[in-house]
Order: structure tokens, then sequence, then C-alpha cells
């Protein structure tokens, strides 16, 4: 596969990760001015947080199926 190829399978999950990555951004700033204690804010930004690391985690591991080769499971139906 051409590296032009590869380059237009990135996109999409690229873009994707970084709406993600914008809304959970957002919404922890939103957290972060309504949380009246400390604990109740840690409480709410560590789910987010496992989020983010989770798409970072899915990201790489979809990048590194594009540069492998490996067709997505998509694309076959």
């Amino acid at each position: 596969m051409k590296k032009a190829e590869h380059g237009r399978k990135m996109i999409a999950p690229i873009a994707i990760a970084v709406l993600f990555f914008t809304y959970l951004a957002l919404y922890g700033i939103l957290i972060a001015y309504a949380a009246l204690q400390v604990p109740f804010l840690i409480l709410l930004a560590v789910p987010l947080i496992l989020l983010g690391v989770g798409m970072g985690w899915a990201l790489a591991a979809r990048i590194k199926e594009i540069r492998k080769g490996e067709e997505d499971d998509l694309d076959n139906y």
C-alpha cells in the first residue's frame, strides 16, 4: 500500500480523536469551574482522564494497524 493511502486512512481516526480530546478538555474545564470541593473534582476528573488515555491507546493501535497494512474489518462489508 502506498504512503498516500496510509495517510488518507489515518485522517478519520486522528480527526475523531482530536474532536474527542477537545470535548473532554471542555467538559473537564466546565467540571473544574462547577466543582465546589476537591474530592468532588477528583471524582469527576478521574473518569475523564481514563477516557482520554483509552482514546489515545485506541488511536495508537489503529495507526499501527494502518501502517502494517491491516485492513479495517468494516471494509469487508
